[in-house]
């Protein structure tokens, strides 16, 4: 049902948002604003504001915009109905109903709920009475502790054919609610109901608000099916909703991490091993809201399916199925386990240091489109790379998302090339040789080597090669910032991750930065003051004399007052991009030094990943040099 406009006006004007929004983030008042660290992504420095008057919040670091609702839609993972029914009732509102019908199929779903509950209930008391006892000796098998039983509620389902019916008729509930809501099995041929589940251990499954909707029964004995899940009901849609989230989504935001499992017993040896945040489908590949429910809380769930071909299958389709919902900074990643293992056996047989590990190393979606393209393939011959780029490029086809899907397009043409192009100087380059070099030594393929690195070019006196002194280039990247102060709107996350060796042009940042969170005007005077109330003040407004004083006209003409924003911004971006690899490239020749040292699996991963990040930040630098 919608939501008449003029209710939610009137919800929104009895909601404080800043009282609303101090629950979760530490306000400062800053003239008639209120600002602090963004709660949807990590900062340093305050990006995110709160206007009262405006009734919004606004972060100018990852652009997240919006009201009351939609702030506890996106920190509570609630759908909009019920982030306006949780906001009402905190007003002392009514939600409004439309009509009797709809408040006979309200009330009809609320007998649901009782009823659900009132079977939880029921099968929990059975598995502690005498009929659950080889229900509770298959529990101990797996390693489950009595906390954790209660923890999530588990009962036993008798093997009697109707006795569930006959105890909840008796205590005054009706046979139809009982049908209604998945318990009881009506036969088509007008016979007697009967129990849907039978000699099973009993799963509850809850809504977001923790409220009972349905059960999974996992077989004790011998059965057609090993789980048996409850029907659609009118509270319960299963591609709708993920086992544990109630209990997972507090853990999920505040430890910015979800992992979605495959099973019911996955999701509970996870929790009592002490990762709290792990979800599962309910019996059936991973939907498309169920991703979008994921999203609601964090925004990279990791998807760990167990090891066998089943399980990868299950990940393939899930990586598919996710491209045409992609958002930016919204993606997943997937963990890959050992063969044969789920995450219930690997943490019973290894312990939860092994999990953690393989989360550690989870791999990002595009990665795993990657794999799930060339696994296998014989890449020897043009046309076979050919049919590589086509499928890839179809992939990214799927992408909705014009942003995602160009910077999708961008990283797999550079990993193309990275990974099937013969090395500069090579035979295959200088046409010695007409064969096809091995891709690993295994087939396959041209050979895989350190994308070529060309030395960072001369900006406008910013000396040259790779080892030039950056002092020019960190000078030109915060002269332009000086010079455009609307700059910092349009490449904030940039600023924010700039490494600086000039403690001087380090607390201009800052201070730009603090200058543009505070609602302070953005202007050279505002600046100045924020300088004056900072370390090393003095040094700081001499540099900024310098940098928007007469020296000006030594500079680049991007980072002149009289240039244009538009281009400011390819300027300011190009030398970033530069400055940016140069720090990477240095963060290299470290790390290959510390693994010449001592080498470990962690420290060749380390240069690995260092190694993958100097490639893509040189093609990206090349690609803005080039236009």
């Amino acid at each position: 049902m919608a939501i008449p406009e003029h209710f939610l006006a009137e919800l929104r004007s009895r909601v404080g948002l800043v009282d609303l929004v101090a629950r979760r983030v530490k306000l400062v008042k800053r003239g008639r604003e209120h600002t602090g660290l963004c709660p949807f992504h990590n900062e340093k420095s305050p990006s995110f504001t709160v206007n009262e008057d405006k009734g919004f919040y606004h972060c100018f670091g990852c652009q997240a915009h919006g009201g009351a609702i939609d702030f506890v839609i996106a920190t509570e993972g609630l759908s909009f109905p019920e982030a306006v029914e949780r906001l009402a009732a905190e007003a002392g509102m009514e939600a409004p109903r439309s009509a009797p019908r709809d408040r006979e199929a309200e009330e009809r779903r609320k007998n649901l709920y009782d009823v659900m509950q009132i079977a939880a209930d029921w099968f929990a008391g059975q598995l502690i009475g005498m009929a659950g006892a080889g229900a509770r000796d298959y529990l101990q098998g797996r390693g489950l502790t009595k906390a954790s039983i209660e923890r999530f509620h588990l009962g036993y389902a008798p093997e009697q054919r109707d006795l569930m019916k006959r105890t909840l008729l008796s205590r005054g509930i009706e046979e139809g609610q009982l049908i209604e809501a998945g318990l009881l099995i009506a036969p088509e041929d007008g016979g007697e109901s009967y129990d849907r589940f039978r000699n099973r251990l009993m799963f509850p499954i809850t809504d977001t608000r923790d409220r009972v909707v349905a059960f999974g029964g996992r077989a004790l004995g011998e059965q057609r099916a090993k789980y048996l899940n409850s029907p659609e009901t009118p509270i319960f849609h299963k591609g709708d909703l993920l086992y544990n989230l109630a209990n997972a989504r507090g853990p999920a935001r505040d430890e910015d991490r979800l992992v979605v499992v495959e099973g019911y017993m996955d999701v509970i040896a996870l929790d009592q091993a002490g990762l709290t945040c792990a979800v599962a489908p309910l019996g059936t590949a991973l939907t498309e809201n169920q991703m979008t429910a994921s999203w609601r809380l964090v925004a990279e769930p990791t998807l760990c399916f167990d090891g066998d071909a089943a399980g990868q299958r299950a990940a393939h389709r899930a990586a598919l199925r996710a491209l045409p919902l992609l958002q930016p900074g919204h993606s997943l990643r997937f963990i890959a386990l050992p063969p044969a293992e789920d995450p219930d056996s690997l943490v019973r047989a290894k312990g939860m240091a092994a999990f953690m590990d393989l989360l550690g190393a989870a791999v990002p979606l595009s990665e795993m489109l990657w794999r799930m393209q060339v696994q296998g393939k014989n890449l020897e011959t043009p046309e076979q790379l050919a049919g590589l780029r086509k499928d890839l490029r179809d992939l990214v086809g799927e992408i909705a998302d014009s942003t995602v899907r160009a910077y999708y397009g961008e990283h797999y043409k550079t990993r193309l090339q990275t990974a099937f192009s013969p090395r500069p100087g090579s035979p295959q380059r200088q046409g010695k040789e007409q064969g096809f070099a091995r891709w690993g030594g295994g087939g396959g393929g041209w050979r895989r080597g350190p994308l070529y690195t060309p030395p960072i070019p001369a900006h406008r006196g910013l000396g040259r090669g790779k080892n030039a002194d950056s002092s020019p280039r960190e000078r030109l990247l915060i002269a332009a910032l000086l010079n455009h102060p609307e700059l910092i709107h349009e490449i904030f996350e940039e600023v924010g991750e700039l490494r600086l060796s000039s403690p001087e042009l380090d607390n201009i940042r800052g201070a730009i930065i603090e200058t543009a969170t505070s609602g302070a005007p953005l202007d050279l005077e505002g600046l100045r003051d924020n300088l004056h109330n900072g370390a090393m003040a003095d040094a700081a407004l001499r540099v900024v004399a310098e940098l928007t004083g007469p020296g000006i006209a030594k500079l680049d003409p991007f980072a002149r007052p009289e240039a244009s924003l538009e281009a400011v911004i390819k300027g300011w971006t190009g030398v970033f991009r530069w400055h940016r690899l140069e720090d990477l490239r240095r963060d290299l020749e470290v790390a290959t030094d510390d693994l010449g040292r001592d080498m470990t699996e962690e420290k060749l991963a380390r240069r690995t990943a260092l190694q993958e990040a100097v490639d893509a930040a040189t093609a990206e630098a090349v690609g803005i040099e080039d236009t």
